[in-house]
This record gives structure tokens, sequence and C-alpha cells, in this order.
């Protein structure tokens, strides 16, 4: 577990996030990240949009079913 503070700059709060939490995050500064509420109240930090892992997952899944006419078609 990794501690910050939030601080207030303008009108805004804001976390500072350290070297070590973007090599974990794998992201750089001018990246996004994405905030995603869990089911606990808890919040999750991605740099990945999650609804596009989502729908690579199923083109993967739409591709997989259809190699044989996908490979024809090409």
């Amino acid at each position: 577990m990794i501690e910050t503070k939030i601080r207030k700059v303008g009108n805004s709060a804001v976390i500072t996030l350290t070297t070590e939490m973007l090599t974990m995050l794998d992201a750089k500064e001018g990246d996004t990240l994405f905030v995603v509420r869990g089911d606990d109240g808890s919040l999750r930090v991605m740099a990945h949009d999650p609804s596009v892992a989502e729908a690579l997952e199923a083109a993967e899944i739409v591709m997989d079913e259809n190699r044989d006419l996908l490979q024809a078609l090409a």
C-alpha cells in the first residue's frame, strides 16, 4: 500500500502520484487514467479504459468463433 495526501489546487482537490505509482500503472505524465468505483465502494485507478478492454475481449471471442469465415474473406 502506498499513501498519498489530498491537496487543494485552485478549486480542485488533487493527489500526487509518485514515480513508483506511475511505474505500477505503466503510466507517465500526460497519460489519461480511469477511475472505476467497485461494488464495495472502493476506487480503482487504471491506465487503460476498462470498456475498451471488454470490447477487445468480445471481438477476440467473435474472431475465434468465425476464424474460417474471416480467413475466407481476407
